[in-house]
């Protein structure tokens, strides 16, 4: 069986945002006047979705020393207290900085243009919302590559849910047994698994901390230009 169709995940699997994530988030906790995260413990919060993100970042303040002070002062002050306000700061943080800290991986460019070439419609599906989505990879020049991106906040679930890939498989006009998912994280794993989608998994991404090989894979490639062979799916 060969691969019709290609469904890419994009923070952490095209391209390398976490620096998009980390000066966002610092200029909310500088608003905050709380700590700065650090780069290291902002790469094991991602992939989840924005939502979860903003709630894994105010559960990890409210216990720092530093900030849980002011919670126990007034114990009203919880993640769902201060969630909206930072919800709010946070999006416009990102909107204003999106893709300047940001860049595509090796072999990124390369690896879309081998699935182009092979005659793969590709979708891209990514937690983030879809209005970021869409403005990076207008700003890194790989937008073209893609018939339909869809994002956290385009259907009522988001992966590890399915949802998001069936629906791209429908978008694409693809059966989900000829359908190649490729990413960077269990997330990506659980969703192309639940949908009946190949996984390709990538080895430099945001996996919560844990070693990505040792999800099962098709293949776990260093570069997106290695991915000839998995097209031939098995």
């Amino acid at each position: 069986m060969r691969a019709q169709a290609a469904v890419l995940d994009l923070d952490g699997t095209l391209v390398d945002t976490l620096g998009d994530f980390t000066v966002a988030l610092n200029r909310c906790m500088a608003e905050m006047g709380w700590p700065a995260l650090a780069p290291e413990w902002v790469e094991r919060a991602v992939g989840k979705g924005s939502e979860h993100l903003i709630r894994s970042v105010l559960a990890h303040q409210l216990s720092q020393d530093a900030v849980k002070g002011v919670g126990c002062a007034c114990p009203a002050l919880t993640v769902d207290a201060y969630y909206p306000r930072v919800w709010a700061a946070y999006q416009q943080h990102y909107r204003d900085i999106n893709g300047q800290f940001a860049q595509a991986y090796p072999g990124v460019t390369e690896g879309l243009a081998l699935l182009r070439n092979q005659g793969l419609r590709m979708a891209c599906v990514t937690n983030k919302p879809v209005a970021f989505a869409q403005d990076l990879l207008d700003k890194l020049g790989l937008a073209d590559a893609f018939a339909v991106v869809y994002g956290g906040d385009s259907f009522e679930r988001k992966k590890p849910d399915p949802l998001p890939l069936l629906k791209a498989c429908e978008a694409l006009r693809t059966d989900p047994a000829h359908t190649l998912m490729v990413g960077d994280s269990v997330n990506d794993a659980q969703a192309a698994n639940a949908a009946g989608l190949s996984l390709v998994l990538m080895t430099y991404g945001y996996n919560h901390g844990q070693d990505i090989r040792q999800t099962p894979a098709l293949a776990w490639l260093d570069r997106l230009d290695q991915i000839g062979p998995c097209l031939a799916l098995r």
